[in-house]
């Protein structure tokens, strides 16, 4: 098996080359439905964060309020604290999920979707660690895809994305200017597409068309075959 991860920044169209890739044969995970799971009552990462951060956190409906969380992390500076609570289970659950697939077909091409690859490894750096799977990605990937785009197209799919949601889905005052601004925060806590690209695999150029897009995404996906293939052959000769 093949495991690779699928990254990019906020609104690189991550999300529609994990679509491509799954409809190619791919197994796709997406490592937000992951946390988004875990984020749910119940889970100890959500008992976590509501320790930490405190029950102004919680909404009405017993649910973490997400706007909220997000204003603590970005504007308040506490990414970091956050990230600390729910990047281990997610990459625990993503290892278990890794484990699932290969079970299944020890052939198959398993694509992480996450746009936290790099931060991931940065952030546990900084909490000094060293050693481990959170601080080394090659531990736990194969081979990484990175899907760039100029980080002004990025910031206008962002805000196109986030204003299409319905008035109750969008966080309270989120007009054209907000939702552009909110992306610009998140993008300066991102790892630049320079230094992702610098240690990719594979680099895919999204900031043409759709079409463009899928031409790149079909031209890679026989080489991605083709590794999972070379790389059973040479585990079993081992």
């Amino acid at each position: 098996m093949l495991r690779v991860g699928l990254t990019g920044g906020l609104g690189s169209g991550k999300s529609t080359v994990a679509a491509m890739l799954r409809e190619l044969g791919a197994q796709v995970v997406e490592a937000d439905a992951l946390g988004r799971t875990l984020m749910e009552p119940g889970h100890e990462v959500y008992d976590e964060i509501v320790r930490h951060f405190g029950p102004g956190v919680v909404g009405a409906d017993g649910q973490l309020n997400r706007a909220r969380l997000a204003e603590l992390a970005f504007r308040d500076g506490r990414l970091q604290e956050l990230n600390a609570i729910v990047h281990p289970p997610v990459i625990e659950a993503q290892r278990r999920w890794m484990a699932e697939v290969v079970a299944k077909d020890s052939k198959a091409v398993a694509v992480i979707e996450s746009a936290l690859i790099f931060e991931v490894v940065r952030d546990a750096l900084a909490r000094g660690e060293k050693d481990g799977t959170l601080a080394d990605w090659r531990k736990r990937i194969d081979r990484i895809i990175v899907v760039t785009a100029p980080d002004e197209v990025k910031i206008a799919r962002y805000a196109a994305r986030v204003g299409s949601l319905g008035a109750g889905s969008r966080p309270a005052g989120a007009n054209r200017p907000a939702i552009e601004a909110d992306a610009r925060s998140r993008l300066t806590h991102q790892v630049p597409d320079a230094e992702k690209a610098a240690q990719a695999d594979y680099v895919l150029d999204n900031s043409g068309d759709m079409a463009a897009l899928r031409a790149e995404v079909n031209a890679l996906w026989p080489r991605l075959q083709g590794e999972s293939n070379n790389l059973q052959q040479k585990l079993s000769l081992k």
